[in-house]
């Protein structure tokens, strides 16, 4: 065989190697014999066919193509991972996954079907040395199917442009399935089908919601955005009506009865749903019996009942900035379950003997009957810590001492000391934010919060320290693990813009170096947002059968006892410990696993729900605002802009990166901060800066800000 004719042959084979890889590649699911791959590439030489054969054995021998039965070949496939998809308002997406360490980004053009929250099944095709890149190959389930925005009619057809842009695409209305909607109203709209052929899924109209711009469109467009229904259905109603507020003397025989012991509450001002109350009796030897006592909603909410089911569906209530979307109805919520002052309510209690240093010395766990003396809110109870005179000043003074020391000694075993801080907002009589208030814990607060913390940890413990006369018993534990180091590390590189270094050597480190750090800088302008950053930080709290322990609190059990108004898991913990407390057979087994992943998800919705909320009543506070100039600090970086909280409002908004005058701005990832490629100026967290607001989009949520540089 001469030189020029064997170069002739190898450039056949790689050509007709290219082009078999290429029709796999194309054709990724495909299982084709070597006669269907001759006839996709139109060869009829027999020599050529021989030659394609060889190749699909050799390309089977390198691992690339997988051979099949009856001699058909396929690509060797990566395995396909699922996961939970996460949209960004650019167009791309990460998929969170239980496989893989790290989230994998998805890019636009390979989101293929996907909507925002789906379960994909999704394949690796890079792995790069910062992030591994996939690609969706299926829906598994969608998220939701209803979508809330704004109608946009044209000649022939409609479309629904989403409120949260993170959805993924416009929904294709035909104009039969409008039901009566107009351009330019909010409806809700429920995904029929998404043919394969087509960009868009299609829809049609269910509810008109109304003209944009009300607060009550915008905050059930909110709700609708998450899945939270924001009415009751009828037979949940039903049943709840039914509940009587009038106390059984037979139910009120089988409890211990406390009607007579020092009881109040204490709430924040505009509270109805009155979920615990504090009561204090002196002891002969010196010590005090304090009892935290929680509704006793288990006593009117059965396993299986309308009820239960809807609690379960929406877990929680969502405090939105105008309003309460409660997780049972108010008959309950507000009447029959509320531990109202100067009216007998059942109760399910945890009682302590303590002294004045928050030693225990008895616990007692069990059902009850109480009345609360008094409702005070966390105003008036703060006036009497602070020396004003009040009712049950003696009692509020020596509850504020115990609950100091529990604090302390919390602090000192490695738990997080943070101050929280929340944007509230004084709204008119037509529901206009007339001003931003920056609500932070107070005395008050921090006693109310050391007492339910003491139960529910202490509810915790019984149910689930080991006992050798005891079998493991099915629970709800409230986690919170340990700091993921890489977070930290962003964190510390956070921190040394400020000149601040923290030991981070071992997990057990970190929340004693963050403690004395938020110590040291208390009263410097930094605090606020360097607490926010340690916050975000750390791990998410989350519902779990299995008990890591909580890491935030430095406590090895926790749970969730003290809010069964508000929350399921509160609700299904006291079922628990009841049936443990009269030892009745253990109804919640494998089930708790499924409850618990529910709750987690339906938090988490609650507070993207709140923080949108907060956002909207945001842009309306500054909507007037639009060409004024404010000092503002820099809260927030990335590569498409920088996010900055103007000191005199505390609203947020957001500078382009494109938009930045005098150089051109690029992110720098590695050190987190924006620099100028030529000048070399940068922005930082932290940096104060002079913004003027450009424009205000209340349906984006959104404020848009433009730097006034020198």
């Amino acid at each position: 065989m001469t030189k020029k004719k064997s170069n002739k042959q190898i450039k056949m084979k790689n050509s007709l190697t290219y082009t078999i890889r290429k029709v796999f590649d194309k054709n990724p699911e495909s299982i084709l014999t070597h006669k269907q791959v001759c006839t996709l590439i139109d060869v009829r030489d027999q020599a050529l066919r021989k030659l394609i054969f060889d190749i699909l054995e050799e390309l089977s021998s390198q691992k690339i193509l997988q051979k099949h039965s009856y001699g058909s070949y396929g690509l060797c496939l990566p395995e396909l991972i699922e996961g939970t998809i996460e949209l960004t308002a650019r167009g791309g997406g990460f998929v969170i996954t239980d496989d893989e360490e790290n989230d994998v980004y998805i890019s636009p053009e390979n989101i293929g079907q996907a909507l925002n929250g789906d379960r994909v099944k999704i394949r690796i095709i890079k792995k790069g040395k910062t992030r591994l890149e996939g690609v969706v190959v299926s829906v598994l389930f969608r998220e939701k199917t209803q979508y809330v925005g704004t109608i946009e009619i044209h000649e022939k057809y409609a479309f629904l442009i989403p409120d949260n842009i993170k959805t993924g695409t416009d929904i294709f209305i035909p104009k039969e399935k409008l039901n009566g909607a107009k351009n330019g109203e909010k409806v809700l709209v429920t995904i029929t089908v998404w043919p394969k052929s087509s960009k868009n899924p299609y829809g049609e109209v269910v509810e008109v919601l109304g003209k944009p711009g009300t607060n009550d469109v915008e905050m059930i467009s909110i709700l609708c955005n998450q899945g939270i229904d924001y009415v009751f259905p009828q037979e949940v109603l039903a049943e709840a009506e039914a509940v009587t507020i009038e106390l059984d003397k037979q139910e009120i025989a089988k409890r211990r009865d406390f009607r007579n012991i020092t009881t109040f509450t204490i709430d924040p001002e505009d509270a109805k749903d009155f979920d615990d109350a504090l009561s204090i009796q002196y002891l002969d030897n010196g010590n005090f019996e304090i009892g935290v006592h929680i509704a006793d909603v288990s006593h009117y909410v059965s396993i299986g009942s309308a009820m239960d089911k809807e609690a379960l569906k929406r877990s929680n209530s969502v405090y939105l900035v105008d309003r309460v979307i409660p997780m049972l109805p108010e008959q309950l919520s507000n009447v029959a379950c509320s531990l109202r002052p100067k009216e007998d309510k059942y109760s399910f209690s945890a009682v302590f003997e303590m002294n004045e240093k928050g030693n225990i010395f008895n616990q007692w766990f069990g059902k009850t009957v109480i009345h609360s003396d008094k409702r005070f809110t966390y105003e008036d109870a703060q006036k009497i810590i602070e020396g004003n005179p009040g009712d049950f000043k003696k009692e509020i003074n020596l509850l504020d001492t115990i609950a100091k020391n529990l604090r302390k000694k919390r602090i000192a075993k490695g738990a997080l000391h943070i101050e929280s801080e929340e944007m509230r907002f004084k709204l008119n009589d037509k529901g206009e934010p007339l001003e931003v208030l920056i609500k932070t814990s107070k005395d008050a607060h921090k006693l109310i919060e050391e007492f339910m913390l003491l139960a529910n940890k202490k509810i915790a413990e019984y149910i689930a320290k080991p006992n050798k006369n005891k079998d493991v018993i099915p629970f709800i534990y409230r986690v919170h693990d340990k700091p993921d180091l890489a977070k930290i590390n962003i964190f510390q590189v956070f921190i040394d813009k400020f000149g601040y270094k923290l030991d981070f050597t071992h997990p057990e480190q970190i929340s004693k170096s963050i403690n004395q750090l938020l110590s040291d800088i208390r009263l410097k302008a930094e605090y606020s947002l360097i607490q926010t950053m340690a916050i975000r930080s750390m791990a998410k709290a989350s519902y779990d059968i299995e008990n890591i322990g909580h890491y935030g609190l430095a406590f090895q059990y926790y749970t969730h006892f003290t809010s069964p108004i508000r929350r399921y898991a509160d609700l299904v913990v006291h079922r628990i410990v009841q049936e443990e407390l009269s030892e009745k057979k253990h109804k919640y087994n494998n089930d708790l696993s499924t409850v618990c992943k529910r709750i987690s998800k339906m938090e988490k919705k609650a507070v993207e729900a709140e923080r949108e909320s907060t956002k909207y009543f945001q842009t309306l506070f500054v909507s007037d605002k639009i060409g004024e100039e404010y000092m503002g600090t820099v809260t927030g970086l990335a590569d498409f802009g920088l996010f900055v909280k103007m000191n005199e409002n505390q609203c947020e908004g957001m500078v382009p990166i494109q938009e930045i005058k005098g150089d051109k701005y690029y992110f720098d990832n590695e050190k987190y901060r924006i620099i100028g490629a030529k000048y070399k100026r940068e922005y930082n967290f932290g940096d104060q800066v002079k913004v003027k607001i450009t424009d205000v989009l209340p349906r984006k949520r959104q404020i848009d800000l433009r730097l006034i540089t020198d």
